[in-house]
């Protein structure tokens, strides 16, 4: 092949060749500007708006009822016959001992503590368990001095007589088996079942008239699963009693009720009485649903930002960033619904809160 036939072959080698030299040099040339340009910074390019540090409450709470409700439980007989002359206790009222239940044929009806029921009259020269119940009365009433050692003597006469006559009785000295109620522990809070006794009622003996409702009723709240996941043990709940009173319980127990429903358990502080000395407020029959405000987060005053505006270092500490991009560590002391109180900024200072689109 003759020099002149060579000669394009030459040209496209060498244009080749070029072209290569100049895709190499253009790629090393991107590479270099990739890895000598500094990266971006996110905190400056992020669009932003300002909020500024302010005196403030947060706080987090729900409303919803609690409901109260005592649970009665029968613990005491009658053994009087005739007609009920009278009703002398209100339902869950307090009772203690030689307190007057009600009256049969104006003959009143007391109430003392004991393990034995009422079964027989009682006079001189009996003994027995149920004698020392009936001492053990008299002398809570002042009535007796004696020993209890059930032992129907004449100083337990003359203490009989001296009680009888309080109560406006004959003075016999003989207690019948229907003029006490013996109920296990005292002072308790009692009702009275009202379908047997009322004014004008008739009872023959045997009915089981009195029913114990414990020291307090039982607080719940009525909730749903996710409403039960916001009231871990310990949560505080205030109540409104039925009367206005402020009652303060707390979240016990989670537990489900006959229907699958779920019942978050109230207890006030220490285990005491979510009612305190107000239980009485609560009435015996059915359940209360009453108004109450259970604090997810407790309510803080303090120097509050939008919870936004606090980013989280790699280190894991949290900063707020001001308006002029200084950084200032912050201790987060609560949040809620958006806010958060926090330390380790001045009240006035601006921070920066990222923009939201729209």
């Amino acid at each position: 092949m003759s020099e002149s036939e060579h000669e394009p072959q030459r040209r496209a080698v060498a244009l080749a060749i070029g072209l290569s030299v100049l895709v190499a040099g253009a790629a090393i040339g991107w590479a270099s500007a990739t890895v000598l340009t500094p990266p971006q910074d996110v905190l400056a390019s992020t669009a932003f708006t300002t909020a500024e540090v302010v005196t403030g409450e947060v706080g987090s709470s729900i409303m919803l009822n609690t409901v109260a409700e005592w649970t009665p439980a029968p613990v005491g007989s009658n053994l009087a016959g005739g007609t009920v002359t009278t009703v002398d206790i209100a339902a869950g009222a307090e009772v203690t001992p030689g307190t007057t239940l009600y009256s049969v044929n104006l003959r009143p009806v007391v109430v003392a503590q004991g393990a034995i029921p009422a079964f027989r009259a009682l006079t001189s020269g009996d003994t027995g368990q149920d004698v020392a119940q009936l001492q053990a009365m008299l002398t809570a009433l002042g009535h007796y001095s004696g020993t209890v050692d059930g032992q129907f003597r004449w100083s337990t006469t003359v203490a009989v007589r001296s009680w009888q006559k309080s109560l406006g009785l004959p003075q016999d000295g003989v207690v019948q088996a229907g003029d006490i109620v013996y109920v296990p522990t005292l002072p308790t809070r009692v009702a009275l079942d009202t379908e047997l006794v009322s004014r004008g009622a008739s009872l023959s003996g045997g009915e089981a008239v009195v029913q114990g409702l414990g020291a307090s009723p039982s607080f719940f709240v009525p909730v749903t699963d996710a409403q039960a996941s916001l009231m871990p043990t310990g949560t505080r709940v205030e109540i409104t009693s039925p009367e206005g009173s402020a009652w303060e319980g707390f979240v016990i127990d989670r537990v489900t009720d006959e229907n699958n429903g779920i019942r978050v358990l109230l207890s006030g502080a220490d285990g005491a009485a979510v009612c305190a000395d107000e239980c009485a407020q609560v009435p015996v029959t059915g359940q209360s649903f009453l108004t109450s405000r259970i604090v997810i987060v407790e309510s803080v005053t303090g120097l509050t930002v939008p919870s936004a505006a606090l980013l989280s270092r790699a280190d894991g500490s949290i900063v707020v960033i001001d308006s002029e991009g200084i950084q200032y560590p912050v201790t987060v002391v609560t949040s809620a619904r958006g806010l958060s109180i926090i330390e380790g900024v001045d009240a006035g200072t601006r921070v920066r809160v990222p923009a939201t689109e729209g």
